[in-house]
Formats: C-alpha cells, structure tokens, sequence
C-alpha cells in the first residue's frame, strides 16, 4: 500500500458520492496517524494553495481531550488520554456537521502539545471542504458514544506501525514536550499501552489496514 494508493481511495470516495465524506484513520497511540492524514491533505491541496478553497480538511480527534481542569473534576487526570477522557458527543456532533450541506465555516478544536490542552476554534473548515480525514485512538470502539463517531466516517482505516519502533517515538514525544525520561516510560507503559491494546481489539472492523513502514518506504 503506496501514500498513491490512499490517495486514490480517498479520490474514488469522493467520486462515490455527491455528499461530503469523512475519512477515519484510527491507530495505537505513536502508530503514526496523524504523520499519514498530514501527508494525505497536504498531498491532496497542493494545487490549492489557498486555504478557504480548498476540497480536503483535517480534523482531528486530539481536540476532544478534556481539559486537565475537568479531568481532575472527574478524577480522570492519570488517565489522561483513554476513551472517557474525550468529549466524544461533541466529536461526533462536529463531524455530523461536517457531513451535512454548509456555506459556512465549522470551527473544530485542536491540541496544543506544548502545554497538553485543548484549544477551542483553531482548526477552521471551509464549505470548500467537502472531503474530511480525521483521525485518532477510538474511532472504531465497540462503545455506544463511540459508534456515534463510527456512524459519521464514511471508511475507517487502521494505521500500524512495528510495535517497539512506534513505543520508541512514543517516549520521545513525551520527552520532547516536557517529561523526563523515566516519567516518559512510565507513563507509556501504564497508560498509553492499555490504550493500545484497547485500541487493537477494535482492527478487524477497520475497512483497511495500513502498515505505516510499507507508506513510507514506497
């Protein structure tokens, strides 16, 4: 599977229908999801340099993380990144809209990882846009909030990566905003990886498996 390839899928879906379409990339965390969904929409916009007109959007999930204020309300903050941490109502509302005829623009949230928050507004979805990737942990969750987010993707693929390459990006990100290196193991291995195998559980129902090693090496 060639970065071509995807990029050919997403222009026969298009294809498929007059309605918009939304594009679901789901994958453990570190898998590399937002590195190939980046890819994809830069890939196909980079004839429409301007952004109010351009056909392809990015959306993704991280904006629906609860703020820590909240987390800790709920006493959820050391889980910080698992399924009951995200306002997945509102995630799905959003995509619902972005599903539906627009002429105007719909404002999405994104995630700052400087200071691990959410920011509201910040990712604005033209009515140009009629072709949405999103991406994120738990699109395809066997959970009745999540099938709400699995009933607005019009395909859902899986993203994958080499398991101890992607736990290796994984602490260096963590390191590179903020965390020692013991507290980026730490927290790698007693949440990120719960979450993953969470995640994993849910490959089968995926529409298509993408091995991240074979998009790049192509």
């Amino acid at each position: 599977m060639t970065l071509e390839d995807l990029l050919a899928r997403v222009r026969n879906l298009e294809a498929s229908t007059a309605e918009p379409v939304v594009i679901g990339v789901v994958g453990a965390p570190g898998a590399g999801k937002t590195t190939l969904v980046e890819s994809l929409v830069r890939e196909l916009n980079k004839d429409t340099p301007d952004s109010q007109h351009q056909r392809y959007a990015h959306v993704p999930m991280d904006g629906y993380h609860l703020s820590d204020q909240e987390l800790t309300r709920l006493g959820l903050l050391d889980r910080k990144g698992a399924p009951e941490t995200f306002d997945v109502h509102g995630y799905a509302a959003t995509l619902g809209r972005l599903r539906a005829a627009r002429d105007a623009v719909v404002y999405a949230p994104g995630f700052e990882r400087t200071i691990e928050q959410p920011i509201a507004g910040v990712i604005p979805v033209y009515p140009s846009a009629t072709t949405i990737l999103t991406e994120g942990n738990y699109l395809l969750l066997d959970r009745p909030e999540w099938q709400q987010v699995r009933n607005q993707c019009s395909e859902i693929w899986y993203c994958e990566q080499e398991n101890t390459l992607r736990i290796q990006r994984l602490i260096q990100r963590h390191i590179q905003f903020g965390k020692s290196p013991a507290q980026a193991e730490l927290w790698v291995k007693t949440v990120d990886e719960k979450n993953a195998q969470l995640i994993r559980e849910s490959r089968a129902n995926a529409d298509l498996v993408v091995t991240l090693e074979e998009v790049e090496a192509a």
